[in-house]
């Protein structure tokens, strides 16, 4: 992955921060992650697999079958609501990481 790649990512989250304040940076997996409401919501360039964002297992099934992303398994072990974007389909990011934020903690959410 290319230091652009990984500052693509970053600016994205950015983006988000601005029009919500709920997106936060973390780190998981020994790694930097972005949160909102502090729940896993993306990262980026764990063991080379691209934007890893979580999102309904139903559009993960979805994503998948049209050849877009690929199953997250780290260690071998499937995580059935993220999934794993490769680097040659980065315009699809900002799109993504908007859904997941809508999954992950929707606006009525808000405490």
């Amino acid at each position: 992955m290319s230091q652009a790649d990984q500052n693509r990512f970053w600016d994205l989250i950015d983006e988000l921060r601005i029009t919500d304040s709920r997106v936060e940076e973390g780190t998981i997996m020994g790694g930097r992650c972005a949160r909102v409401s502090g729940e896993f919501l993306a990262l980026v360039d764990y063991k080379d697999s691209g934007l890893v964002v979580k999102l309904s297992r139903s559009r993960v099934d979805a994503l998948i079958a049209e050849g877009v992303g690929r199953p997250f398994a780290p260690a071998g072990r499937v995580f059935r609501e993220w999934v794993a974007i490769p680097y040659h389909h980065r315009r699809r990011w900002r799109k993504l990481l908007a859904e997941a934020v809508e999954f992950v903690a929707p606006p009525d959410a808000v405490a």
